[in-house]
């Protein structure tokens, strides 16, 4: 399978989101085969932690189209999204689920007590699943010895491929009719279970 290109990451967010589907991720031994993504289009998306432009967290998205954007949320999990172009949009897809393919004995480790259909089905668990922490957060995964690899299957039939609205995403970048962007293979038993996001109540002055 060959490797991903700059070209594959310098295209509106959505291509690059169907195109990752089938396409093969690896870092620190294990290897899954993506069955989930979803696409954030940053400046103006308000779902997107680019959504107001650069801070320091999120200066990765920022960067050149390629880049590994990993993040930490619930005070307890890591994500991983890879950026797309143009450079300083802040545009990237969500890693969001996958098939483990190769590195079952150290997924298995990594997961353990967890059945293998669940060991990347979710986009903390598919971090954990990889090994992935914020001290990757900013890997070149173009350079010729990145630590992580992303290899591009044939493109999938678009038949196999559906569209719904983001998980967990709540506020106006949670509308499933607006923001459609969850991309996902039809029918593949990896894939995350949907669930709406949150709507957080403001505190009680007092």
């Amino acid at each position: 399978m060959p490797r991903a290109t700059a070209e594959c990451y310098e295209r509106d967010v959505h291509d690059v989101a169907r195109r990752l589907l089938g396409a093969r991720v690896a870092h620190a031994g294990v290897t899954v085969r993506l069955t989930e993504v979803e696409a954030y289009a940053g400046i103006g998306d308000p779902g997107s932690h680019g959504f107001r432009g650069p801070t320091p967290r999120t200066q990765v998205l920022f960067g050149p189209p390629g880049g590994l954007y990993v993040y930490f949320t619930y005070g307890m999990h890591w994500c991983a999204n890879l950026v797309t172009g143009p450079e300083g949009g802040g545009a990237a897809v969500l890693l969001r689920a996958g098939e483990v393919v190769d590195g079952a004995a150290k997924a298995a480790q990594r997961r353990a007590g967890v059945r293998p259909r669940d060991w990347a089905r979710g986009p903390a668990r598919l971090a954990r699943c990889l090994a992935l922490t914020g001290a990757h957060n900013g890997i070149d995964t173009l350079a010729a010895d990145a630590a992580f690899v992303v290899e591009l299957a044939d493109p999938l039939d678009a038949r196999l491929i559906r569209q719904g609205p983001r998980v967990g995403v709540s506020g106006p970048g949670g509308d499933g009719t607006a923001y459609p962007w969850r991309y996902w293979i039809d029918g593949d038993p990896t894939v995350s279970l949907y669930r709406p996001g949150k709507v957080r109540r403001a505190r009680t002055p007092g």
